[in-house]
């Protein structure tokens, strides 16, 4: 049966990219991009991508009245976060002197240390931009048929530091290793760009819009 699989828009994401990569691995699916907190509700599946300042996110989200429908759908049926989407569940972000963000989920967004310097010693740049690998917790159903330590892409200068390790799915090494993905329950959510990371991108993404909770 087809599904419908929503991408919240609140002006704050690169929302053709993620459309047109989940409507590449789910052909028969409907993809609807929307700020209605009502479709957004009602749809099978929702992904919830973003970029940008924390506080100008949380403040789009408000200004679309999806703050509520964003907590809902994270809550009761299969959601994808996705870079931004993934730092606003958490509860507070050290960007802009302090932002409360949606306190989905316990713990604070970080920035890299100001000299981050890789394995060799040599000084790594921020923001940390291009392809890393990633170390997953093979026990989730949307690591299915990615191989260990696969490389996806990553544009970012805050990572999440969930306070319950249970959250953990994956981490990363950019010259400290830090949490790259979550996940509970229903709930996933990634600080690479999985519409951006070619076969491995596009395998979780398929495995999202399989996934049955």
């Amino acid at each position: 049966m087809a599904k419908t699989v929503a991408v919240i828009d609140y002006g704050m994401g690169n929302l053709r990219s993620v459309a047109k990569a989940v409507e590449h691995v789910a052909p028969e699916d409907r993809v609807l991009v929307t700020d209605d907190p009502a479709a957004i509700l009602a749809s099978d599946r929702v992904v919830f991508p973003g970029q940008g300042a924390a506080r100008d996110c949380m403040a789009a989200i408000s200004d679309h009245h999806l703050n509520q429908a964003i907590l809902d759908a994270a809550s009761r049926k299969p959601f994808l976060g996705i870079c931004m989407g993934l730092q606003v569940l958490m509860e507070f972000s050290e960007e802009n002197e302090g932002t409360e963000l949606l306190k989905l989920l316990p713990g604070k967004v970080r920035h890299f240390e100001r000299d981050v310097l890789g394995e060799n010693g040599q000084r790594l740049k921020i923001p940390h931009m291009g392809w890393n690998k990633v170390h997953a917790d093979h026990g989730h159903p949307l690591w299915q048929d990615i191989p260990q330590d696969s490389r996806f892409y990553f544009v970012h200068s805050y990572f999440v530091v969930p306070d319950e390790k249970e959250l953990v799915a994956a981490t990363t090494d950019y010259g400290e290793i830090f949490t790259c993905a979550v996940a509970k329950d229903n709930l996933f959510a990634v600080q690479f760009h999985p519409e951006k990371s070619a076969g491995v991108g596009l395998t979780l993404l398929r495995n999202f819009v399989e996934w049955d909770i």
